[in-house]
């Protein structure tokens, strides 16, 4: 600066400023010292009202910087300084795979420990809720883990859920728990055909209350296991109470179900109850209960494994996607979003499965358990000669009728298909 001021022969340099005291000040070059200047200091504004000034470290897009952002960490200490600490490379890499999860080729035979942070690592990106990078990131998971990913699912009153999320919900593998109740599928609905499929082979505990079903969707619903043994062969629990629609006829095409321990057809149309009762306890060795089975309580399925937040995700964006906003409670969407409320609440209840319920009967079947053979050994009494004699004749006679009806079930199993089950092979 006193390069300018001495010097004669120089450029104009421009406006030169001073900073005095906390003040701002502009040196005046027309005066003959700066000394002048300095006696009469004037205030300066060094930028006019409603400048504004952006600072920028770089001119790249939003993206770019918060990748470079991404890689740290940023605290405060408690005197206030900031303070950032650089993440370490797993997680790096694990955030970048996150990122374009639904393009890597396959997840099979990765560790399920690494696949498991991957996959909330992708969650909390919230990549599955993308309308087409979702599914194929879904399936990619789906496919490698099965049962990991999701081994029970709960879908009670849940319609808008399955018409929303259909592809993803199909895209599950190795289910031992389904809950579909009082989803009013019908006897047509694509979910209730893919119930067949090999993937849900596993299932143990299906919940069709309140489904709108008939026999059509039972005969259908059973139709892998009576002709081609596969299938929902290994179930265990079926509930389809509340279908009226079903009849002592679709009844009939349940005894294919040997592994059955529990069966729930209260308030169904059935008309010979002692009738069905018998066959139940003949076919499939199932005794009627007088009191309500835990078996059947909704609370036993819940929605567990890796992806369970997932479904209450779809669940909020489409609760979100038909409710207004205006009747819709702050306080308590603020309490679920922190965990503060438990999620079931929002859940409604089946009013036409609650009057079915208290208008008809329990009709509550389960298996009983064998008896303990281990047990202590009764004190026989003595068998007079002629009670011999006739056990004897019984013994001679029990092998031949047990040919006889050997001979008679193996003609039935080639006459037991109907024209309707044929139609319904070739169709798959």
């Amino acid at each position: 600066m006193s390069y300018y001021l001495n010097s004669e022969n120089h450029l104009d340099p421009g406006p030169i400023y001073v900073r005095e005291n906390g003040q701002l000040h502009m040196v005046n070059l027309a005066l003959d010292g700066v000394g002048s200047s300095l006696q009469k200091p004037r205030p300066f504004r060094l930028f006019p009202k409603g400048f504004s000034v952006e600072l920028c470290m770089n001119r790249e897009d939003d993206t770019a910087q918060k990748e470079k952002t991404d890689h740290f960490i940023f605290t405060y200490t408690r005197e206030g300084n900031l303070r950032y600490s650089a993440k370490s490379l797993f997680s790096l890499v694990l955030g970048f795979i996150s990122d374009n999860v639904d393009h890597i080729d396959s997840l099979i035979g990765f560790p399920e420990q690494i696949a498991e942070k991957l996959f909330s690592a992708a969650e909390a990106r919230q990549k599955f809720t993308e309308p087409g990078a979702g599914l194929r990131a879904l399936q990619k998971f789906t496919e490698a883990y099965g049962s990991l990913v999701l081994c029970s699912l709960c879908l009670r009153n849940r319609c808008l859920v399955i018409s929303e999320k259909l592809e993803e919900i199909k895209s599950f593998r190795e289910l031992t728990c389904l809950d579909l109740s009082c989803c009013k599928l019908g006897d047509e609905h694509e979910l209730l055909e893919h119930l067949t499929n090999e993937a849900l082979s596993s299932v143990t505990q299906l919940h069709l209350k309140d489904n709108c079903l008939s026999d059509a969707g039972v005969r259908k619903m059973t139709a892998p296991v009576r002709v081609m043994k596969r299938g929902l062969e290994n179930l265990t629990l079926l509930d389809l109470s509340c279908n009226p629609e079903i009849t002592d006829a679709g009844i009939g095409y349940l005894f294919s179900f040997r592994k059955l321990n529990c069966l729930d057809i209260s308030g169904t149309g059935i008309k010979d109850i002692k009738a069905i009762k018998h066959k139940l306890q003949t076919h499939i060795g199932l005794v009627h209960s007088k009191v309500p089975l835990k078996e059947f309580d909704h609370s036993n399925c819940k929605t567990e494994g890796w992806a369970d937040q997932i479904v209450l995700q779809w669940e909020r964006v489409t609760s979100e996607a038909v409710k207004p906003r205006e009747t819709s409670e702050p306080r308590a969407a603020a309490q679920r979003f922190y965990g503060k409320r438990a999620r079931t609440e929002a859940l409604g209840k089946c009013p036409l499965a609650d009057t079915h319920m208290n208008s008809s009967e329990k009709l509550q079947f389960y298996r009983e358990k064998a008896p303990d053979c281990h047990g202590p050994l009764l004190k026989r009494e003595p068998v007079s000669s002629q009670e011999s004699k006739t056990s004897k004749k019984r013994a001679l006679e029990e092998p031949e009728k047990e040919q006889n009806n050997s001979s008679q079930s193996a003609k039935q199993k080639y006459v037991c298909l109907a024209m309707e089950d044929w139609d319904l092979l070739n169709s798959y």
